[in-house]
């Protein structure tokens, strides 16, 4: 290869170079943008009604007593099935990830069943009445912060009220449900 090929390789080279320095100028002078008076993106959130005072007041809840009138034992079975991932009914039932729940109604909180149950539960002493359940059941992180069960809770009212009765249905001797004629 002599000079005068090497020079226009590197001449080339060069060229290419000025280009691309002179097309970045020339994109950034059309293309500038402008000086931001806030930095940051906005998040638009919408505004509840209540102008920002406070959270908004839920829509008042029906009563336990009221939907478990019309509870099914049956459906409350379907929806156990969300449950059965880690927990057992049968009576005597073995534990997996939580206790078995036959006959848990009317059941101590945090104990029984030869379960380890979290601090968080053994703490909060007490029975498991219908409406401690419903609670639990609804957001179970909510009524006792820190358990360990990690599932949401089921917020459906009447999905609750069924799995309720079939709950209550557990037992050897079921309590009469509240609001059940």
């Amino acid at each position: 290869m002599n000079s005068f090929e090497l020079n226009k390789i590197m001449g080339a080279v060069l060229a290419t170079c000025l280009l691309l320095l002179v097309t970045s100028m020339t994109a950034g002078a059309i293309f500038a943008p402008g000086k931001v008076a806030k930095p940051g993106y906005e998040i638009a959130v919408k505004e509840d009604a209540s102008g920002g005072a406070g959270p908004a007041k839920a829509a008042a809840a029906v009563p336990i007593e009221t939907l478990l009138a019309n509870a099914s034992v049956e459906k409350g079975q379907a929806a156990s099935k969300k449950c059965a991932a880690c927990h057992t009914f049968e009576k005597g039932g073995p534990n997996k990830v939580g206790p078995n729940l036959f006959g848990i109604v009317g059941e101590e909180r945090g104990v029984g069943h030869n379960f380890n149950f979290s601090a968080a539960m053994k703490a909060k002493t007490g029975k498991w009445t219908i409406d401690d359940l419903n609670k639990f059941i609804e957001s179970p992180k909510g009524f006792i912060p820190g358990t360990a069960m990690g599932f949401a809770g089921i917020s459906k009212d009447t999905e609750r009220a069924d799995l309720l009765a079939y709950l209550n249905s557990l037992s050897d001797s079921p309590a009469p449900l509240p609001g059940k004629k």
